[in-house]
């Protein structure tokens, strides 16, 4: 009887331990190279970083009443997607923003929300005491302007930033092997090069490689509404990819392909806090925000009738509330200020920087 009884525990035993042993080894091949990501990724962001102005000692946004930390807390990141190709002229410090979202990601039930910022959207130019096209920012005062522009114009605080241009968002698609998407319909689109008719998109789900996804978050063959979702939906993509777990592999390929096409004020630990979002089993929910306006044209002080797409208030409250609620802030008032906009009298400042960014 005791016999039996000891067999059978032994047989547990071996059970266990066969069950246990592979878990055993993929916890120590995870380690292990996680550690490899560690030494050879770390330099290549910390080559990367970039510190807001007026954050080298806080560490955190004036909208923050304690810093964060993205592995307990909700927080913000602002994309910026900037052409700085040598066909423009611009350099990375005077380019505009080709693409801006803001995605917050909540900690608790790990679900990520993201609204695309019109790249033509009529908002206030923190620091210049205007109005004017929210992509100039970046052009008038690079990463600083920008986050502190887009803080005023949504209300939420901006925790970190990713400045990367076309050769960082091509490569990182790339080395992830591309990205699925539901194309809308067929288009042809220049390539990042500006060549004409390079990119032939079919219609219907595919697989997208770096240029092609490009085109396809660039490409303005309708309106910038549909532009910006268009770009929320690589967002989407290469977010849901960079989660999966046979993307885990990669991550040292991505940093390496980088190089100097991107900047951040994320530190790698900051960055590699994500995996919970990886090992919660469950691919993240993504929601889609959207600021619903309308074109409108203002006449400058040279008579030139210029584009800009003017956010419907509600709209933009709508989205203001949902972005706090989904980082759980407390209700927020910005402060008022009385600022010179293009078409009144007194826009001349406004309507010069327009003739020569529009």
């Amino acid at each position: 009887m005791n016999s039996r009884h000891g067999n059978r525990s032994k047989r547990k035993k071996k059970i266990w331990f066969l069950i246990l042993t592979p878990i055993l080894v993929i916890g120590i091949v995870a380690t292990s190279y996680a550690v490899s990501v560690s030494m050879s990724a770390k330099e290549a962001v910390n080559n990367a970083q970039q510190e807001i102005e007026g954050r080298e000692t806080t560490n955190k946004s004036e909208l923050r009443e304690e810093v964060v930390d993205p592995n307990v807390d909700n927080i913000s990141i602002l994309f910026m997607g900037i052409d700085d190709s040598t066909n423009r002229g611009y350099g990375a410090s005077h380019a505009r923003t080709d693409a801006l979202l803001l995605a917050t990601f909540n900690e608790t039930d790990k679900s990520v929300k993201v609204v695309s910022i019109p790249r033509d959207s009529y908002v206030e130019i923190v620091g210049r005491d205007f109005y004017d096209k929210i992509n100039h920012a970046h052009a008038f005062g690079g990463i600083d302007m920008t986050v502190n522009t887009v803080e005023q114009f949504l209300d939420v605080p901006v925790d970190y930033y990713v400045r990367l241009n076309f050769n960082a968002f091509m490569s990182i698609v790339n080395t992830l092997g591309g990205v699925t998407v539901d194309v809308p319909f067929e288009f042809t689109e220049q390539d990042s090069e500006d060549v004409q008719g390079a990119i032939t998109l079919q219609e219907g789900l595919q697989q997208l490689n770096g240029e092609e996804a490009l085109a396809f978050a660039r490409t303005r063959v309708d309106s910038d509404y549909q532009r910006g979702i268009r770009q929320q939906q690589i967002i989407e993509a290469i977010i849901k990819k960079s989660m999966s777990f046979e993307s885990l592999t990669k991550f040292d390929d991505v940093f390496a392909s980088i190089g100097d096409n991107l900047t951040t004020n994320m530190s790698f630990d900051e960055m590699m806090s994500f995996h919970d979002y990886i090992l919660s089993g469950s691919t993240p929910e993504v929601e889609h925000l959207t600021l619903i306006g309308e074109a409108t044209y203002i006449r400058n002080n040279a008579g030139q009738d210029i584009y800009y797409y003017k956010v419907q208030d509600q709209s933009l409250q709508e989205v203001k509330d949902s972005l706090q609620a989904h980082l759980d802030l407390n209700d927020t008032t910005s402060p008022s200020t009385t600022l010179t906009q293009p078409g009144s009298s007194d826009a001349d400042g406004s309507q010069t920087n327009e003739i020569q960014l529009q």
